[in-house]
């Protein structure tokens, strides 16, 4: 019983699965060539496998491929369909670059995009191919690209310390773990000098320079084991998802989560791909921290935004991203190790000069870490000088906002100033009447009031200030800094030891009061747009009060863009001038965040987000932040991203508010209407069975020709008035469910003919051809209903069509199709892609016709048929003519024994 329980799959599992499964069959398949360096033929092994599919009848497109001057590689271009490449002005030339638009328009089944690392041309909509081939996988098209092992980013630093090579385009190693197949292209090391030396990689002046710096035996040797040991991760990775899948023997995964430790110096980008290349490896989930101490605060802005690239590259690496407040950095990390059951802990090792160091003791961060859990595995990493610089991935003008940060501050330290003058001046009097005790205590008073108000530096500065003017004008000798009594010097050093101390805590406890409010206010607005929402009504309100929070949040300018009823996005009538209704509208159809601090058209002004509902995405809320850099704390991030939820979910409510009150305004109105062409029916049916009777006896008696073509008129007219009642009847008795089905098993070709016969007059003489083979089996179904269905696609036939009119049936194991077709004009062409609005009730082809009838026969069609559970369709027929075809469900008639 233990093992069989064992091994019984886990239902959340086989959902995650199922889950997996359906949003890969609608994404494209990304195949990608990957090699340890350039030369070894990925490009010709990409293009020979091409060559094969386009013979196997398959829609090989080539977007973009780089042959690099090598002739036996563009030889493998003839026959293949090539994209034109787009043409983009850049300093003063004309680059070619991928045309992604073109592409999606095309829509090939493979599509060929080489260089997978390659930069785009600026003015491009992605900084970087890799995330056009992102979209093109979004789009449903499977895509070919080439990439080496120097390109991925946590192997940047790695094999820019290995080759002494620095490479600036990079791609993050999620692209290539989420690629569907990963074909490893290898050579060894002496076959591919040999390549370079016969011009087979690179032209002569370029092959002798790489010969000299990159393409060295021990760099290819080190370059190779790093790529098969690459795609042997992800060859084990699709191993143990194949495991997974089938329940073979699961395997328990033990290993910790990986945090790692982001800190304040240069180089802390090294820990972050560390990180992650030993979270591939080990197959586990990682995060990244970065702790906020109040020294860390005081940082220029260039700092601060170099902290806050690094912090951008984990997350592009898969990491979820955190920034800690404590006045420990250790203890914050450990904490938070703590809480995400961290069990691997990656540091940065510290620098020669300075450091990352806690400055509790002066132990360097492993050490501190170390001490405050001992269980924790702490791994170091080293520097790595050839990595490349991290682009900051908003601009700002650094200066100006340093020096508008000294210009907040000064007058906190002039108050600093001030309040030491305003105690020497206080206490000078009181000198003569008060110890000298005492007048300390007065300075250090002033030193506890200005660290509360102005924080640490002015209580700092305060401290000095008192300690030299209570020298200066209270110490014997006065008015000299000369000290008669030894005693108070030590006196000096109590007063300045306690006023810094004192000003430290203070400047402490204001720093976690600031971050508690900073945290409540968050919370709090939250709350308060939640509240807001739940009493909206409107789509506009729920956009109103969601612009309104958003900018008391993080200031600038908001937009809550909705969609129509066409689910279209709703542009606003007056847009500010650098508002950009495409990205809007690419973020809305793509569901993806596009504009500042992101990687589609990160140069915009303005952050545009999808607001995702649980349905599906309602609009876009666009937001020009006052401060660029605080889309780029993850804390903000976080507070924007439950912000739109909740703006989604609210707009969603309304939406199906609106349909529910739509629907019961429509439910009423049918029901009225339905109750009163009831009453109406029953009262005129009978009045008109009687005129139609004396129509016909006034036809059966000797008239003059013109009163007998009258009488004939007034039988016809009432005719038809009375299948219009009759109409208006049944489709209040099929709409009120009063009608039960009486089925028994009937002969088709009865039930054809009793159609015909009762559509005589409608017919007037027209011919009708049936089609009825003799084998047509006992078929089970309402005969009387089935019959006026019939009837009606006759006198359908007969208002909007020509003869001949045709009646075929035909049998299948499952179902009984019959099909009445005309030879008139046909269906109008409005109303192709739209033919099942034919059955809506009240619904004519022709709004404005001389035919009469008010558009009821086809919606009773269909509800007898919807009745049956079958279906009833519409179509123009081959060789003009239109075409309405009933299928009913059938089964195996019972036995004639039975």
């Amino acid at each position: 019983m233990g093992s069989s329980s064992d091994a019984r799959p886990d239902p959340d599992q086989l959902l995650e699965q199922l889950r997996e499964e359906d949003e890969r069959a609608r994404r494209g398949k990304l195949r990608i060539y990957f090699g340890a360096s350039a030369g070894v033929g990925k490009t010709y092994a990409m293009l020979s496998a091409a060559q094969r599919e386009r013979k196997a009848g398959r829609d090989v497109l080539v977007g973009v491929v780089e042959t690099h001057g090598r002739s036996e590689t563009a030889e493998l271009l003839a026959g293949l369909e090539q994209l034109p490449l787009r043409e983009l002005p850049y300093r003063g030339r004309t680059l070619r670059e991928f045309d992604l638009d073109a592409a999606l328009a095309r829509r090939p089944a493979v599509l060929l995009v080489d260089e997978l690392a390659h930069s785009n041309v600026e003015g491009s909509r992605h900084p970087k191919r890799w995330q056009d081939v992102q979209e093109l996988l979004e789009a449903g098209i499977d895509v070919w690209s080439a990439i080496n092992v120097q390109h991925l980013e946590s192997l940047n630093g790695t094999v820019g310390a290995i080759t002494g090579v620095r490479v600036h385009e990079t791609v993050p190693d999620t692209v290539l773990d989420q690629a569907d197949e990963i074909i490893l292209v290898d050579v060894t090391p002496d076959e591919l000098m040999n390549r370079l030396q016969a011009g087979k990689v690179y032209l002569p002046h370029q092959a002798e320079r790489a010969a000299r710096n990159f393409f060295r035996k021990g760099n290819l040797i080190a370059l190779r084991e790093i790529a098969l040991r690459r795609t042997a991760e992800h060859v084990e990775d699709d191993v143990r998802s194949y495991r997974v899948e089938q329940s073979i023997a699961p395997v328990w995964n033990t290993e910790g989560a990986i945090l790692a430790c982001i800190g304040p110096n240069e180089g802390a980008e090294q820990t972050v791909r560390t990180a992650a290349r030993l979270a591939g490896q080990l197959n586990v989930r990682w995060h990244a921290a970065f702790v906020e101490t109040p020294p860390l605060q005081r940082r220029a802005a260039a700092q601060r935004d170099r902290i806050l690239a690094v912090l951008k590259l984990a997350e592009e690496l898969g990491a979820a991203t955190a920034v800690l407040t404590g006045a420990d950095a250790a203890q914050a990390l450990v904490e938070q190790a703590q809480r995400l059951n961290c069990a691997t802990l990656v540091v940065g090792r510290p620098q020669a000069a300075g450091g990352w160091r806690n400055w509790r003791g002066g132990r360097t961060m492993t050490r501190r870490l170390a001490l405050l859990a001992p269980t924790l595995d702490i791994v170091e990493v080293g520097q790595a000088d050839s990595a490349r610089r991290l682009a900051r991935a908003v601009h700002l003008v650094h200066d100006e906002e340093d020096a508008a940060a000294w210009h907040g501050h000064w007058p906190r330290y002039a108050w600093a100033v001030a309040s030491s003058v305003a105690i020497t001046l206080l206490a000078t009097p009181l000198a003569q009447f008060f110890d000298l005790a005492n007048i300390v205590m007065l300075f250090l008073l002033g030193v506890v009031l200005v660290a509360m108000r102005f924080g640490r530096g002015p209580a700092a500065l305060a401290a000095f200030l008192n300690v030299a003017a209570f020298d200066f004008f209270f110490v014997a000798p006065r008015m000299s800094f000369a000290v008669s009594d030894v005693q108070y010097l030590v006196t000096f050093a109590v007063m300045l030891g306690v006023g810094l101390l004192t000003g430290q805590l203070t400047a402490g406890l204001r720093f976690q009061a600031r971050i508690a409010a900073s945290r409540e206010r968050r919370a709090q607005s939250l709350f308060e747009l939640t509240r807001d929402l739940s009493a909206a009504l409107l789509g506009s309100q729920v956009a109103e009060l969601g612009e309104a929070a958003v900018r008391r949040n993080f200031g600038g300018q908001a937009l809550v863009l909705g969609t129509d009823a066409a689910d279209l996005l709703v542009l606003p009538p007056q847009a500010p001038p650098d508002f950009d209704a495409g990205v809007a509208d690419w973020a809305f159809r793509n569901a993806q965040p596009a504009g500042l601090a992101t990687s589609t058209l990160p140069a915009h002004a303005w952050h545009y987000l999808p607001l995702r509902a649980p349905m599906r995405v309602r609009g876009v809320l666009a937001l020009k932040p006052a401060q660029p850099r605080w889309l780029l704390i993850p804390e903000q991030v976080q507070q924007l991203d439950t912000l739109a939820r909740q703006i989604a979910i609210a707009l969603e409510r309304v939406h199906y508010v609106e349909i529910a009150q739509q629907a019961l305004v429509q439910m009423e109105s049918e029901r009225l209407r339905n109750a009163l062409l009831a009453a109406i029916s029953h009262d005129v049916r009978t009045p008109l069975t009687a005129l139609i009777g004396l129509a016909e006896s006034l036809q059966r008696t000797p008239l003059a020709p013109a009163q007998a073509q009258n009488a004939q008129a007034i039988a016809s007219e009432a005719r038809q008035l009375s299948a219009l009642v009759n109409n208006l009847l049944d489709m209040a008795r099929l709409q009120s469910g009063s009608v039960r089905l009486r089925s028994e098993w009937q002969s088709v070709e009865e039930v054809v003919g009793a159609a015909i016969r009762a559509a005589q007059h409608a017919l007037g003489g027209r011919a009708v051809n049936t089609d009825l083979p003799a084998d047509l089996p006992l078929v089970e179904f309402d005969a009387v209903l089935i019959e006026r269905v019939l009837v009606n696609l006759l006198e359908n036939a007969a208002k909007y069509g020509a003869p001949p009119i045709e009646i075929r049936a035909r049998a299948t194991p499952d179902a009984l199709v019959l099909a009445v077709r005309d030879h008139g004009p046909g269906l109008p062409a409005g109303l192709k892609g739209r033919e099942q609005t034919l059955f809506d009730k009240f619904t004519r082809g022709e709004a404005e016709s001389a035919t009469p009838g008010v558009g009821l026969g086809l919606a009773i069609c269909k509800a007898v048929v919807d009745a049956h559970h079958g279906r009833i369709d519409a179509a123009n027929a081959e060789g003009g003519g239109a075409e309405f075809t009933l299928t009913l469900p059938r089964r195996p008639p019972p036995d004639s024994n039975e």
